[in-house]
């Protein structure tokens, strides 16, 4: 059995997709850091889920070749 093509190309996608969403939440930090501690938390627990959404559809394609 030939190995997929798909699983290289989607694990550099997906540190990709990490190291864009790190930048884009640490670009924020300064703003971040003005907010009570609370806030912070809630920001940073909500974001550190939320780039785990286009994950599933990406895994998807690397085991069948399609997004759906």
């Amino acid at each position: 059995m030939t190995p997929s093509w798909r699983k290289p190309v989607g694990m550099l996608i997906i540190l990709a997709l990490i190291a864009v969403w790190c930048v884009a939440i640490a670009s924020l930090s300064a703003t971040i850091g003005r907010w009570p501690g609370i806030a912070q938390l809630l920001f940073y627990v909500v974001t550190g889920i939320i780039w785990i959404t286009p994950l599933k559809p990406l895994l998807r394609w690397m085991e069948t070749g399609r997004w759906r």
